[in-house]
C-alpha cells in the first residue's frame, strides 16, 4: 500500500531538486548531477571520520585518535562539509528548511542500509531548553526523524538533556571547544540500550560528540557510534 502511496505522491508532487530546481533523482529533492557534486568523504579516519590526504591501510586512524582517543567508538559521515552540503545544512539550521532535513536524513541512512552493526536506537544531540526556544527546533532530531524512519530505528530524544547552555563554537579552537562542551549533558532516564548512534549535523573538532559519548557510556551503553551528515575539514 504504501509503494502505492508514493508512486501516487511522486506523480501529483514530483520530488524537485533544492539546489537547482531541476526533477529530482530516485524520489529525493536533489537531481544526480547535484547528488555527483557532493563532496564524498571516502578517505578518512574510522574512529572520527576526518578527511585524509594520503592513502589509508585498511580501518585507519588520523593523529589525533591515536594519540587523544574520543570516548565514542566510530564514526559514520558521507560527506565533507563544503560546497552545496554547506548550504543545505545551512538552510535548515538557520533558515528552519525542513525539506533539507529530510534530504540529509536519506542521505545520512542511504550508505548505512546494508551495515550488519546498525545500533538500538538513535539519539539526536540534544539543544539546551533556551537555545531550542530561540531556534523553535533542533536539526539532529529532523534528520535522525528521517534516518530512524529509513532504517527501522527507534529514536530516543527523552533520555538525555543538554542542561547547560554553552556559547557558540563557531570562533573557538579546538581546545576551547572541549572546556566549552565540558559536563554539558545529562542523562534523565535509564539507558537500556547498549548500543547507540549520536546523530548530528556536522562535525568539527569532535568535542560534542565525545563529551555525550561520555555520559551515554557511563550510564550504560557498551558502544557509542556517530553518524554526521558532514565531516569539517
Amino acid at each position: 500500500m504504501y509503494n502505492w502511496l508514493n508512486i501516487i505522491q511522486d506523480y501529483l508532487l514530483p520530488p524537485t531538486c533544492i539546489l537547482c530546481a531541476n526533477t529530482g533523482w530516485q524520489g529525493l529533492d536533489l537531481c544526480y548531477s547535484c547528488y555527483t557534486q557532493l563532496a564524498k568523504n571516502s578517505q578518512c579516519c574510522y574512529h572520527c571520520a576526518r578527511p585524509l590526504e594520503i592513502p589509508a591501510q585498511l580501518s585507519p586512524l588520523c593523529g589525533n585518535c591515536l594519540s587523544h582517543p574520543p570516548a565514542f567508538d566510530t564514526t559514520y559521515a558521507p560527506f565533507i562539509h563544503h560546497g552545496a552540503m554547506r548550504h543545505l545544512i545551512a538552510g535548515l539550521k538557520f533558515n528552519a528548511d525542513y525539506k533539507n532535513a529530510r534530504l540529509l536524513g536519506v542521505l545520512l541512512a542511504e550508505g548505512l542500509t546494508q551495515n550488519p552493526q546498525l545500533p538500538d536506537c538513535i539519539m539526536p544531540v540534544p539543544l539546551h531548553k533556551a537555545r531550542y526556544r530561540e531556534r523553535g527546533f533542533n536539526q539532529s532530531i529532523e534528520i535522525a526523524r528521517t534516518a530512524g524512519k529509513a532504517l527501522q530505528i527507534p529514536v530516543d530524544v527523552y533520555s538525555c538533556i543538554r542542561h547547560r547552555d554553552t556559547p557558540h563554537q563557531t570562533q573557538l579552537t579546538a581546545k576551547q571547544r572541549r572546556s566549552n562542551m565540558k559536563n554539558a549533558f545529562s542523562i534523565i532516564k535509564p539507558i537500556t540500550t547498549r548500543h547507540i548512534a549520536i546523530v548530528d549535523d556536522v562535525m568539527t573538532t569532535g568535542s560534542t560528540v565525545h563529551e555525550l559519548a561520555v555520559v551515554l557510556k557511563k550510564a550504560g551503553a557498551a558502544r557509542v557510534d556517530v553518524w554526521i551528515c558532514a565531516r569539517a575539514n
